[in-house]
């Protein structure tokens, strides 16, 4: 998806909420294509990759750190508290 001044603007808000929770964000730009995709086609700003931390994705290893789930879901409910 197309990185337009209001996604970058979110993701910088997201960033700035995810530092009191400990939680480093970094931009990535890869192949591939997600849901996300649609909203941000249509102009509105949509945060990608929030889902859980692991590895493996879409393979027989594919996990998620449950441990993380709790702050990945405080920066979720931080950010829906801006709608």
């Amino acid at each position: 998806m197309e990185c337009t001044p209001q996604i970058a603007a979110l993701f910088e808000r997201a960033r700035e909420l995810a530092k009191p929770l400990g939680i480093a964000l970094d931009e990535a730009f890869v192949g591939g294509g997600s849901d996300a995709n649609f909203c941000a086609a249509l102009g509105v700003p949509v945060p990608d990759g929030m889902g859980a931390v692991g590895g493996g994705a879409h393979a027989r290893s594919e996990h998620a750190k449950v441990a993380e789930i709790p702050r990945r879901t405080a920066l979720l409910a931080s950010l829906l508290d801006l709608i």
